[in-house]
């Protein structure tokens, strides 16, 4: 597609820069999705081009802020002049009502305690309103003497201000998920988080990078965030499972959307007892986890068979290495439960660890050992899990910033959406080999450097700009073999929301000898997460140097 549309998103300077980001969504939309748009939405999109400056401006105002409902006296804006005139073109197109139905539970956002309180009195005859205190009494009241909507003027006759009612929320959330592909993007991150204040990578558009390819993808990812925010309402799962829609085999992505949906389903009747129906939708999904909760239920079941059965699977092929740890633990207590003998493996040789006695203050104990440890010819920083991190994300640049379908929704992302997916990997295999294949040359550190100094600033979801500078990549590039960095690189590739974190705190140096060591640091009274002890063992596994250190407070 033709980058940028002919909109071009607003400024800050500008007293209407939210119209035209506004204006920007919508021409992304028509220019990238052409095809998915019915003739009805097409039809209000040019209704809405067709409309005053103002009307247009107050219309994005209401869309803006939250819910759908806006009282006339509080949608006063110097820009747009005045609210009823601005507004009449909207009531006249259908865009917008006025006096809507409402239910009492409605007005706790609209009304202040002394409204609510005059609505009660007039409502609630005979009452003792003068106790009551909180908004939230003050609804509940309303609603126990009037359970039944009402419109605007019903609930208050001789109210000050008109009341409206925004009729096109359901097109503007379409238009926002074909645009952020989320819904939990707002408006206002928009315009304030994504435009401007950061560089972007660019990113082909073409057609067969769309996320959404038909309709009914559309459809069925706004089926499914229905349901969610049902089930985070507090509906019982009982009611929402039949609106769960169908699968879409052919849309892995909506696929893996609607598996997370199902699994936390499934974990709520876990933890309601409902083992039979947890069961049942475990063994139906995808989704990290499921196959550990799976044999957990199964236990509790008292199935004992089946849950060794799936855990010597899980075991043979994990999913991950959280999987792979959580399930290990089972195993001694699920062989015994089944009269079976549990052969332990060899064990991973156990990681170094070392106590410091340092006279710690109110500074992190990170700091105070690396203050500890520092000297002139091995110098320490505190990287926690930017350093290797960002060496994987120069490294690997182009692949990250690959145009496949539903990794990219709009020029203002930092990484594809679908990092944390688990085929992030494989879906770039190829791409990924022949990026990682460059650490067999000697030329990798001057590729790695060269893409720090020209990609410097731009968003990518592995590189923190501010914490990786140029002697501290130096350093690492001359000190950390190829051979440490391919296994540690495809560690984190091989499922990303595990492993970018738990890597060591520190690192120190040896330039003159070209060696180095990373270290976890623990203060007193903490504690290896199961992350962090999951790396240690591999770097132990790979002949990577790292360590623990205990730190105790000097007396």
């Amino acid at each position: 597609m033709t980058w940028p549309p002919s909109a071009t998103p607003g400024t800050l300077a500008d007293p209407l820069y939210y119209l035209h980001n506004f204006r920007f969504v919508l021409d992304w939309v028509v220019q990238r999705y052409p095809d998915l748009l019915s003739d009805q939405e097409q039809s209000l999109i040019g209704t809405l081009r067709q409309l005053p400056e103002p009307t247009q401006a107050l219309l994005v105002r209401m869309v803006m802020r939250k819910g759908i409902h806006f009282r006339a006296d509080r949608l006063d804006y110097q820009e747009i002049g005045t609210t009823e005139a601005a507004a009449a073109p909207l009531l006249e197109a259908g865009l917008v009502s006025t006096n809507p139905r409402l239910a009492a539970t409605t007005l706790g956002s609209l009304l202040t305690v002394a409204e609510l309180r005059q609505l009660a009195a007039l409502h609630c005859p005979g009452g003792t309103l003068a106790r009551i205190k909180r908004k939230r009494d003050l609804v509940e009241t309303l609603q126990r003497h009037c359970p039944e909507d009402r419109c605007w003027i019903e609930w208050w006759p001789d109210a000050p201000t008109a009341l409206y009612e925004l009729r096109i929320m359901a097109f503007c959330d379409r238009m926002r998920l074909m645009f952020f592909g989320s819904l939990r993007q707002e408006w206002s991150t928009f315009v304030l988080a994504e435009l401007g204040l950061f560089r972007y990578e660019s990113v082909s558009f073409d057609k067969g990078s769309r996320p959404f390819t038909r309709g009914l993808e559309i459809d069925v990812w706004l089926q499914l965030h229905q349901c969610r925010d049902r089930f985070e309402q507090g509906e019982p799962v009982a009611t929402i499972l039949p609106d769960v829609p169908e699968a879409i085999e052919d849309s892995a992505w909506i696929q893996a959307r609607r598996d997370r949906l199902l699994f936390q389903l499934a974990y709520q009747l876990e933890r309601q007892d409902d083992l039979e129906g947890a069961a049942d939708l475990y063994r139906g999904i995808r989704a990290p986890g499921a196959r550990q909760r799976l044999i957990r239920v199964l236990e509790r079941q008292n199935a004992i068979d089946d849950a060794v059965a799936l855990l010597q699977q899980a075991l043979v092929n994990p999913e991950s290495e959280a999987e792979k740890q959580q399930i290990t633990r089972m195993a001694p207590r699920l062989y015994r439960k089944a009269g079976l003998t549990h052969e332990k493996k060899q064990q991973t040789p156990a990681f170094p660890e070392a106590t410091l006695t340092l006279p710690l203050s109110n500074e992190r104990v990170e700091l105070a050992v690396v203050n500890q440890l520092q000297q002139p010819d091995a110098p320490v920083y505190w990287v926690e899990n930017t350093l290797i991190n960002a060496l994987l994300g120069l490294l690997c640049w182009p692949v990250i910033f690959e145009p496949l379908p539903g990794a990219f929704f709009h020029p203002y992302q930092d990484g594809p959406a679908d990092l944390y997916r688990p085929d992030f990997f494989t879906r770039r295999r190829a791409a990924f080999e022949d990026a990682i294949s460059a650490l067999q040359t000697p030329d990798y550190p001057r590729l790695i450097v060269e893409r720090w100094e020209s990609r410097q600033g731009v968003q990518n979801p592995f590189v923190h700009w501010g914490l990786v500078g140029r002697e501290l990549l130096t350093l690492a590039l001359a000190c950390i073999p190829p051979t440490h960095l391919e296994p540690m690189f495809r560690r984190i590739l091989f499922d990303v929301r595990a492993n970018r974190s738990g890597l060591p705190d520190l690192i120190q140096f040896w330039p003159a000898q070209n060696r180095y060591r990373l270290v976890e640091v623990k203060g007193p009274g903490d504690r290896l997460q199961d992350n962090q002890i999951r790396w240690l063992k591999f770097c132990v596994q790979h002949g990577i140097p790292a360590q623990v250190l205990y730190v105790q407070r000097s007396h």
